[in-house]
């Protein structure tokens, strides 16, 4: 598949789960505002019918207190009265409210009918009977009327009493704090809000005259408040405030299953992302592959063919076979198959590292000589070019535990790296340092050739990887110096690093633990 198909799939799919991702959110976010709309308004309301509540139980207490009194002061009269002239009875009851003064404001009367007992036939006296249900029933509907007019003047003196008595009283008199915090409970279980709240109440001018025992500051970002006695003058009404400690936990969990299918959602994006990168991975790997393929076969090719050559030589009669001659060709057979063969286990090295089955025979070393030693032995090919290898050995503690063949062919890969990769028609100079830093030994190789560009550094190590030389087509290499060198180096328990400059040169820098005994 192109590179160009993969980065479109990748790129509608990764947007595809991002949209997703951001509808989840959306949709979230939506859900707490409505639920937090709701919480608000439920939460006004429970107050409102909380305060209202508190007026009604003012006006109850009040409406009580005065029918008590005035009942007190209520008194009836009955009343018969006989005309002396003609012998007329009349007969009369009366009820009444007198105010502290003796005034009179409330009163009615049931008057009955006047008879002339004297006057009266018998035969009369019945038909009288029948009138006087009438006559009862009008006086009943005037008792009604009246007892309205009295009722009406009760209530009066409540609302007067109300108005110029109970606004007078302080606030804290007003208020019974306790059935208040039952009200404002009941009325928020009612509007389905059953969650702990602290509550103040304050005068108009912010003075707080009450708090509730377990009050706290915590989630007093949202504070819902409340007028008591709203229709009181404005220096007498009271406030009630409210904060929910909870709020958040309570606005947040309607919208809590929503949290497991957006985890989901980022778990299939983190896993398309991860098989993305596996897919050009592989595809890179694959091409590093196909070139690593060519470039041993040209490699091979080489060793092949010279044998070859030998062989045919020393196979064809018409060729005559002097001493010197037969020693060249043993020679060239030799060299080519030992190169060959350095070919061959370079790639099973490689192989044998992958699988961990790598074993190392480590021995006691001193890491100044073993340095030196080398740099002898490329002094040869450094000094082909122009140039010299310098060494400046500052390391005291010299002394390290590795295995001799392994750690050596990794600073020799360092070291040809550094001859293959000079600049042309230019001097190669090679600088070599040991030094300790704190509790570690370390030791650099410092060259002069042709550097590394930035990008490339952090993939040098990579297996397979070759830096691209531009026009240079006389370096050849199967890409796996550097990954057996860092292998070998981790396997010691060390760790090497890279700087490189284009065009001016590259350093390699190895920190190794100090000497301990290999107890495996």
């Amino acid at each position: 598949m192109k590179k160009s198909t993969i980065w479109i799939i990748a790129t509608i799919m990764g947007l595809s789960f991002l949209g997703l991702l951001f509808l989840q959110i959306s949709y979230m976010e939506q859900m707490a505002k409505m639920k937090k709309e709701q919480f608000d308004e439920s939460v006004n309301r429970s107050l409102y019918q909380a305060s209202r509540n508190l007026e009604m139980n003012e006006t109850l207490r009040y409406l009580e207190k005065d029918v008590k009194e005035t009942e007190r002061r209520a008194f009836q009269q009955d009343s018969i009265t006989v005309d002396g002239l003609d012998g007329t009875v009349k007969q009369s009851h009366q009820f009444a409210v007198a105010a502290d003064d003796g005034t009179v404001y409330s009163s009615f009367e049931l008057k009955t009918f006047a008879i002339k007992p004297a006057n009266v036939p018998k035969a009369m006296i019945l038909r009288t009977d029948k009138s006087s249900i009438s006559e009862a029933s009008k006086s009943l509907q005037e008792i009604v009327r009246n007892r309205y007019v009295y009722q009406k003047a009760l209530l009066d003196e409540v609302v007067y009493n109300i108005l110029y008595t109970a606004s007078d009283k302080p606030l804290k008199e007003r208020v019974n704090f306790k059935l208040l915090d039952q009200d404002i409970r009941a009325e928020l279980l009612n509007n389905g809000i059953n969650i702990p709240y602290h509550f103040t109440v304050e005068t108009s001018d912010g003075r707080e005259v009450y708090r509730c025992p377990d009050f706290t500051d915590e989630g007093r970002e949202y504070v819902y408040s409340q007028t008591l006695f709203r229709n009181d003058p404005s220096p007498k009404m009271g406030v009630v405030k409210i904060h929910f400690p909870d709020m958040n936990s309570y606005i947040f969990s309607s919208v809590r299953f929503m949290i497991p299918s957006m985890i989901f959602t980022v778990v299939l994006l983190i896993t398309f992302v991860f098989t993305i990168v596996v897919i050009f991975r592989q595809k890179r790997y694959s091409e590093i592959k196909n070139d690593f393929i060519n470039n041993m076969t040209h490699e091979l090719k080489t060793p092949i063919s010279s044998i070859s050559l030998a062989a045919q030589m020393l196979n064809d009669e018409s060729v005559s076979k002097s001493p010197s001659m037969l020693k060249h060709l043993g020679s060239v057979i030799n060299d080519e198959s030992k190169r060959l063969r350095f070919l061959v286990e370079k790639v099973l090295q490689m192989s044998m590292f992958d699988k961990q089955t790598a074993s190392f025979k480590k021995k006691e070393l001193d890491l100044n000589e073993l340095l030196e030693s080398i740099a002898s032995s490329f002094s040869l090919r450094v000094e082909h070019t122009g140039g010299k290898i310098y060494t400046e050995i500052e390391a005291v503690d010299s002394a390290i535990f590795v295995d001799e063949v392994h750690f050596q062919n990794a600073i020799t890969n360092l070291m040809d790296n550094a001859v293959k990769y000079r600049k042309p028609d230019q001097p190669l100079d090679l600088y070599i340092r040991t030094w300790n830093d704190k509790g570690h030994l370390c030791f650099s190789i410092r060259d002069t050739g042709l550097g590394i560009k930035k990008e490339n550094v952090r993939k040098i190590f990579d297996k397979f990887y070759r830096v691209h030389t531009g026009n240079v087509h006389d370096v050849k290499g199967f890409g796996l110096g550097l990954a057996y060198v860092k292998k070998i180096i981790n396997l010691h328990e060390g760790e090497i690093k890279c700087e490189s400059e284009l065009g001016k040169g590259t350093t390699f820098t190895i920190t190794l633990p100090t000497l301990k005994e290999d107890k495996s």
